[in-house]
């Protein structure tokens, strides 16, 4: 079983107001509600490879029950901590073939709720094989909240796949429990070096050879259309991919992480799990939906992707 963890969902709305004028009322009829956080995207695409998935996280209000809800419509399992604070909304409006955002910071963790998710975590970690923590911190947690529940999966000899940026990322590098794998792309790259990283798999192969770096198992780097280049253990590889069809990016990486898991999972091989985590990353890119693939694509995307060791 797969366990993804997502400690700031929400409930995604969109809303498609194609001539969208400020300080006026505008009206839509286009609007779609879901499930939202980077770890729900994660937890739909592994329930859609078929493989046993339990989400968790905190979840709080109506709009908690609402997320319980969906999932359990679809068949997820979810074992989430209830909090007091109410679970956010983050918006997105569609117009003029752009997106803009407004996204609630969302509840505030107290101290009483962060000890019980780390009790919660526990246990739900003891039944589970692989570990995906995704997304931001909520308020209210210390920034190596995330090192803690690393420490708890290291401890049990569990896999984890973290998905994560700016400090909640650079403080699991610094500390001595590493995740199994990270996924990070070029931007967060040069945010944790504090310099300009490029795309150049020379580049990558020096940068990710770093010292920050010690002691993570996989790097696998994001590069969109360009695939990625990835690192595990001494051994690098650069990732080619075929041209899709790009419906909506958003919640690629998600899907990625999807299927990294899933591999770490199945203990494949080097060549088929970067094959694999491509392939679902693709195939949520050619669907409306963000955080859905379509399985009937797989095997022709899986076949078009090229692995070369670098």
């Amino acid at each position: 079983m797969i366990l993804t963890v997502t400690l700031n969902p929400s409930v995604d709305i969109s809303y498609t107001i194609p001539n969208l004028q400020l300080d006026i009322t505008n009206r839509t009829d286009q609007v779609g509600k879901t499930a939202g956080g980077k770890g729900i995207n994660v937890t739909r695409v592994i329930h859609e490879l078929n493989k046993a998935v339990t989400a968790t996280g905190f979840i709080g209000g109506h709009l908690g029950e609402g997320i319980v809800s969906e999932l359990n419509k679809n068949g997820i399992k979810s074992d989430f901590l209830s909090i007091e604070g109410e679970t956010r909304n983050c918006i997105a409006i569609l117009h003029d073939g752009q997106q803009t955002e407004v996204l609630e910071s969302g509840p505030t963790i107290t101290d009483n709720e962060n000890a019980a998710f780390l009790a919660h975590f526990k246990q739900s970690v003891d039944y589970a094989d692989v570990i995906t923590i995704s997304g931001s911190l909520p308020k209210g947690l210390d920034e190596d909240y995330y090192v803690k529940l690393i420490q708890i999966a290291t401890d049990l000899d569990k896999k984890t796949v973290l998905d994560t940026s700016k400090s909640s990322l650079s403080s699991v590098l610094e500390s001595p429990f590493k995740p199994t794998v990270i996924k990070p792309n070029i931007e967060e790259l040069s945010d944790l070096l504090g310099e300009k990283v490029s795309a150049d798999a020379a580049n990558l192969k020096v940068v990710l050879a770093d010292e920050l770096f010690s002691g993570i198992e996989w790097i696998v780097v994001s590069l969109g259309g360009n695939g990625a280049f990835a690192k595990h253990g001494d051994r690098y590889y650069k990732v080619s991919i075929p041209n899709i069809n790009v419906v909506n990016p958003v919640g690629s990486g998600d899907a990625t992480v999807a299927g990294i898991a899933s591999a770490l999972e199945d203990n494949l091989d080097d060549i088929p799990l970067l094959k694999q985590a491509m392939t679902t990353g693709m195939l949520n890119t050619m669907e409306r939906i963000t955080g859905h693939i379509d399985i009937n694509h797989f095997d022709d995307l899986f076949n078009g992707v090229v692995v070369t060791e670098y």
